[in-house]
């Protein structure tokens, strides 16, 4: 037998059977016990009934007028006659017997006592010495009979009994596991990212230990992840600083050689610098998206950002290749705005590198939250479409950029509890490549 995989099935089944075998044990040593005492009960009526009635066969047979005539007694009203008798002389001569008495059932006498054939318990005795002689008997099935009502009187409440007992057990082992299911569903509710404490208040002592060592790893997880996070962000800031240095120094370089070669030589190394701080400064974004708190205690209107992130990306670049599309009413959000921004220009960014230079990115908001940046190029295969998220991913191996952009879009979308939706080409075209999430927006507002 398999056992389920359930722990409350497991407990369930185990103390149903239990209780079962137990209960079935227990009727039968006590049809057992029963059985005996009433074997004597009967034996004992057996041997009352021959020591009243002989008294009163041998008043009847000695004050007869015809000796050793058979006298069979009449029934005053029909009934079952369990017990039956013969009464006979030394020669064996039924003197009085009952109205149902068979002779053929009743062997002959061999003094006083229980005797027991195939079919019936007798109990025979004597008096004036041995002449005149008394046999009752019972049939067995008499008592067969009696003890099937008896196992059956205990037999029955089982179908009634163990069902109803079985119920009540499942509602118990039931009732003891909620808080263990109410732990399990605490920790289903959690985002990946989440690795605070889990309460488990009322857990069994058994489960407890668990829990607290469950607890006790996603302390270390949490603190492994926090420093992971914090060098991450403190080595970018820290760079911050002495790029800019080496970007000035640079320049500077520049500037002053006459020497074209050295002059280009300055040029790669102030582009390599900016690419390496564009890389820090997303280093340092990733850090804030996996760790900084996303929403707010208080709303604010996310049109605005979206409008400071479109013409600060417009006065480095082209302006005219971003076409920004805005509701009328306010769309007010209690995300973090940095973090919008964040998000916001790392998708603009992207749609403007990888894009074609003859059309413009489209950047739409609607008053619903639904945020969507597109623009047309290449179609980009399935395969990579699902591998894009992943930090430094890149669509071509030669593609520009740090590969760090969707997989800060990503992190965000997922702490805010949104869906990231990445389609190539763009619905109802067979060209570009459109990102799409749901916003959290304060419809009280």
């Amino acid at each position: 037998m398999k056992w389920p995989a359930s722990l409350q099935a497991r407990l369930g089944l185990s103390v149903g059977l239990v209780l079962t075998v137990l209960w079935l044990l227990a009727a039968t040593v006590t049809a057992v016990i029963v059985r005996a005492e009433m074997d004597e009960v009967f034996d004992s009526a057996l041997r009352e009934t021959a020591e009243r009635i002989l008294p009163l066969a041998v008043t009847d047979i000695v004050g007869r007028e015809d000796q050793g005539v058979t006298q069979r007694l009449a029934p005053i009203r029909e009934h079952d006659e369990f017990f039956t008798y013969l009464v006979r002389d030394a020669e064996g001569r039924v003197l009085l017997q009952s109205h149902a008495a068979d002779p053929t059932v009743f062997p002959s006498y061999d003094g006083p006592g229980f005797r027991q054939t195939a079919t019936h318990r007798l109990y025979s005795d004597a008096a004036l010495q041995g002449t005149i002689r008394i046999t009752v008997a019972e049939p067995l099935a008499h008592r067969m009979s009696v003890a099937r009502e008896i196992q059956m009187g205990l037999g029955l409440p089982l179908l009634i009994v163990l069902p109803v007992a079985l119920i009540a057990i499942i509602l118990a082992v039931r009732f003891s596991l909620d808080p263990l299911r109410r732990f399990r569903a605490r920790l289903e509710a959690r985002g990946a990212r989440d690795l605070s404490q889990v309460p488990h208040e009322g857990l069994p002592t058994e489960i407890g230990p668990l829990a607290d060592t469950l607890n006790s790893l996603l302390a270390r997880l949490r603190e492994a992840f926090e420093a992971e996070r914090s060098f991450a962000a403190n080595a970018a800031h820290e760079l911050r600083t002495p790029l800019a240095g080496a970007i000035a120094q640079a320049q500077r370089l520049r500037s002053e050689t006459k020497d074209r070669a050295a002059a280009q030589r300055a040029t790669d190394i102030e582009e390599t610098l900016k690419r390496l701080t564009r890389r820090t400064e997303r280093m340092m974004q990733l850090a804030r998206a996996e760790g900084g708190r996303l929403r707010m205690d208080k709303s604010s209107d996310l049109r605005g950002v979206a409008r400071i992130v479109v013409d600060d990306i417009g006065r480095t670049g082209t302006p005219d290749r971003i076409r920004l599309n805005l509701p009328d009413k306010a769309v007010m959000s209690d995300l973090d705005p940095d973090a919008f921004a964040i998000l916001c220009r790392n998708l603009v960014e992207n749609a403007l590198r990888h894009g074609g230079q003859s059309s413009p990115a489209e950047v739409t908001l609607t008053a619903s939250g639904q945020f969507t940046v597109a623009n047309d190029g290449p179609v980009v295969p399935g395969e990579t479409l699902d591998r894009l998220t992943a930090r430094f991913e890149r669509a071509t191996a030669n593609a520009d950029g740090s590969g760090l952009g969707l997989a800060i879009v990503a992190a965000i979308t997922e702490r805010i509890g949104s869906h990231l939706v990445l389609q190539s080409p763009r619905p109802g075209r067979t060209t570009g490549f459109q990102v799409s999430l749901r916003l959290p927006i304060d419809d009280r507002e």
